[in-house]
């Protein structure tokens, strides 16, 4: 028996097991990396916008793929 790593919860996904946790917290903590490493070399709120972008919209798109895909395996 499998056990789901992420519940539906409204239009997002929550974690409902260790791998999902695992997997949420990696994301947040890559995003942060992402956000401290580029915040220190821009020079104004938009330059910073502009540039996390892009890392954390695949970021999150690959984390809703993830959610979604163990959601799949239990149908």
């Amino acid at each position: 028996m499998k056990q789901t790593w992420f519940i539906p919860w409204g239009w997002c996904h929550r974690p409902a097991a260790v791998a999902g946790w695992l997997v949420t917290l990696a994301a947040v903590a890559y995003m942060l990396h992402v956000f401290l490493a580029i915040d220190a070399r821009s020079h104004s709120v938009s330059d910073t916008l502009y540039a996390v972008y892009p890392q954390w919209g695949v970021t999150l798109l690959g984390w809703d793929w993830i959610a979604r895909a163990s959601q799949r395996s239990q149908a």
